[in-house]
């Protein structure tokens, strides 16, 4: 008996030292570099501490991420240097790395830190993802709306500063801080370095980078090392979560409306009512990679539609993992000014119509179709898109809600049409001042109830009929608004024709 005893006690103890070296080999260590950072700035900055070490990068080298099986990897790399691959993800790993490629790079206790982590930064775990969001609408957020003179003078109607004066209103160019506040707040601003500061800091004296443009963190974010966007717009410092990225919480911070109401769609169509009931972590896995529909989650959110990697249960592919949100839309709803196929290129300052102006579109509606994606590509993008909606629904399902849609992309671009062409009428009269005569067409109350006309009211109404939700779409800034609109815009002019 006594001997029985032993053995098993022997058997146990072996069993726990297998386990706790086990346990031991999975927890891999933080680099030296990253441990001079936290010994000062776990007590500065103590959130920011906390946010890391509840990260996935704080647990798991890059050596252990590409040990995964291919579909549950979470990095793209094929190669990386040997002083990373075995450490943790941390600090020094993060704001040292390239830094003679940053301008804003500065000598911080011996160390070359730079402020601003750009896509190129991450790129050395994750280039599969970085050159996808390359090649991104939203990469391109800041040159497509600075560099496109249509769209920055629609940013200026909004943004320009005016004064009244002996009965006339007299507008002022914005600031760069009223601009980052608003259109670039979420399009991403030009960050640069412009000197240096000294401060007085607890640890004496140092010296900081002046940047202007910061703090932001827009999806176009021309970063100092001169890479564009920003992943902490969807995959927030210090985290990186993607679970929160899979939430339409993270999309909300931009897409909320009027002009892009996605997300209050989303939020009364039946996908987000069931989201909103359903979709607490007991009950639905937003960490899991891949991610299985029906099992870690029972409606889609933004992520399930655009970007995430999705499997059925039995481990078939739903939709491949992308980073180029625009792989699953065929037709570009945001009406600019009418809805059409996507553009080819991410920049979309090289588009041209036939009048010479940065639009997809003419303004009395035909594409520019050479700058467009052809009949082919819309019809591979729009069933990928279909094969996600397929996980769940019937193929009469699906065909009816994308027949819906096209309805009322239809319906809508008409309604901007007949919009158009009574400011169009305006213009030719005289009472209102447009292309014609060089002025701007977005300062004049008529040609403000026509940006409403597209901008607001026609975009409602396609994401509703996109996302399901319809009724966003009748009285909420949707068919109503369009109707109204036209009558007053045709109220508008003949009551300066009668003058």
């Amino acid at each position: 008996m006594e001997g029985g005893y032993m053995r098993a006690a022997g058997i146990l103890s072996f069993l726990f030292l297998l386990l706790t070296a086990g346990s031991w080999a999975k927890e891999p260590p933080v680099s030296d570099d990253t441990e001079a950072c936290l010994e000062c700035h776990s007590t500065i900055y103590p959130g920011i501490h906390e946010d890391w070490r509840k990260s996935r990068m704080a647990r798991v080298s890059p050596a252990m991420a590409m040990k995964k099986p291919p579909v549950e990897r979470r990095v793209s790399f094929d190669g990386i240097p040997d002083s990373l691959s075995n450490v943790v993800v941390g600090c020094a790993e993060c704001h040292t790395l390239n830094s003679k490629q940053h301008p804003d790079s500065f000598n911080h206790n011996g160390y070359p830190v730079h402020v601003v982590v750009s896509p190129e930064d991450c790129a050395t775990c994750h280039p599969v993802e970085r050159k996808e969001y390359d090649q991104n609408l939203m990469a391109h957020a800041h040159g497509n709306l600075k560099r496109n003179t249509v769209y920055q003078a629609l940013a200026d109607s909004v943004n320009d500063d005016p004064s009244f004066y002996e009965g006339s209103v007299s507008y002022s160019p914005p600031t760069e801080t009223t601009e980052a506040e608003s259109c670039l707040f979420c399009h991403g601003t030009e960050v640069k370095k412009t000197g240096t500061v000294n401060r007085e800091t607890d640890f004496g004296q140092m010296s900081f980078p002046i940047l202007t443009g910061w703090p932001n963190q827009g999806v176009g974010r021309i970063n100092p090392d001169g890479s564009k966007g920003a992943c902490t717009a969807c995959h927030p410092r210090h985290q990186f979560d993607v679970g929160m990225a899979r939430k339409p919480y993270t999309c909300a911070e931009c897409h909320k409306g009027p002009d892009v109401p996605a997300y209050p769609v989303y939020s009364v169509s039946k996908h987000g009512n069931i989201f909103s009931s359903l979709g607490n972590a007991s009950s639905w896995n937003f960490e899991a990679v891949p991610w299985t529909v029906g099992r870690d989650f029972t409606a889609p959110t933004c992520a399930a539609c655009h970007v995430s990697l999705l499997i059925s249960q039995d481990g078939e592919s739903v939709a491949k993992r992308t980073h180029r949100m625009n792989d699953r839309i065929y037709k570009r709803l945001f009406g600019l000014i009418y809805a059409h196929p996507h553009p080819v290129s991410p920049d979309t300052t090289v588009i041209r119509n036939k009048a010479g102006l940065p639009l997809p579109t003419e303004l009395t509606g035909e594409t520019v179709s050479g700058y467009l994606i052809d009949a082919e590509e819309q019809q591979s993008r729009k069933e990928r898109m279909q094969q996600v909606c397929l996980a769940c629904h019937s193929n009469t399902w699906v065909q009816g809600h994308f027949d819906r849609l096209e309805n009322t992309v239809q319906t809508t671009n008409t309604m901007t049409l007949t919009a158009t062409r009574i400011l169009l009428s305006a213009w030719d009269a005289g009472i209102a001042r447009g292309l014609a005569q060089k002025d701007s067409i977005f300062n004049e109350a008529i040609e403000k109830m026509w940006v409403e006309q597209w901008l607001f009211y026609a975009n409602s109404t396609r994401l509703a009929s996109a996302m399901a939700g319809a009724d966003y779409g009748v009285f909420e800034n949707g068919r109503w608004y369009l109707s109204k609109n036209i009558r007053e815009m045709l109220d508008w002019v003949h009551l300066y024709q009668r003058k």
